[in-house]
């Protein structure tokens, strides 16, 4: 614990950091739980994307051996153009939003390609999409989680250091003060006693 001046400023001084950590405690709780909560939705989102991606990849399951046809090459019709994000704010915080991922207009000659390539770029388009934003998902969700750390941090030193510290700082001006008035008090009654003898043994 630092030294502290026993004086009346620094337990005003004391006194107020006491109130502001007091104030301030709530707070924190309040936001840890926001994160909380917001870390639940996102892990909600990712594995509803997650569940999402399992079941169109068991619904084109079937496709699987034509898609592992040498002659089809499904990458010469898929080519990112763009994946596009904005930034949003959770509790104090900015962290990436997915917006949109898009690709090139890439044309496909239907009369020399097999006739289910159209939905087979639209699925692994999809699946793409999903995957970008499921990288968002972690990336928010790996922020969040930083500054709940943070706030479990901030939590843990307010009630466990800089609260009872100020108490203890407190309680200890508060009796080196009382001290100081009592012995005030009776140096004064000390004094007293003296003038009042001088007095008398003037008068006699």
């Amino acid at each position: 614990m630092a030294k502290i001046k026993l004086t009346k400023n620094e337990l005003k001084s004391q006194k107020d950091a006491l109130k502001r950590f007091t104030r301030y405690l709530p707070t924190l709780e309040l936001k840890k739980k926001q994160l909380l909560v917001e870390i639940q939705n996102i892990q909600k989102e990712i594995e509803r994307l997650q569940h999402e991606n399992e079941r169109v990849e068991r619904q084109v399951a079937q496709w699987v051996d034509v898609y592992a046809d040498p002659a089809v090459d499904l990458s010469e019709y898929i080519v990112i153009k763009e994946l596009r994000t904005g930034t949003g704010n959770i509790a104090g915080i900015d962290i990436p939003v997915f917006e949109e991922l898009t690709f090139e207009e890439i044309k496909v000659d239907f009369f020399n390609t097999p006739l289910w390539i159209d939905a087979g770029i639209k699925v692994v388009k999809d699946q793409m999409r999903r995957m970008a934003e499921w990288e968002i998902l972690q990336k928010q969700r790996e922020l969040i989680e930083a500054e709940l750390r943070t706030t479990i941090q901030r939590i843990k030193l307010f009630e466990e250091v800089k609260i009872p510290e100020a108490k203890e700082n407190i309680r200890v001006i508060h009796i080196f003060l009382g001290d100081q008035m009592t012995a005030e008090v009776v140096r004064g009654k000390i004094a007293k006693k003296k003038i009042e003898r001088k007095k008398m043994e003037a008068s006699a």
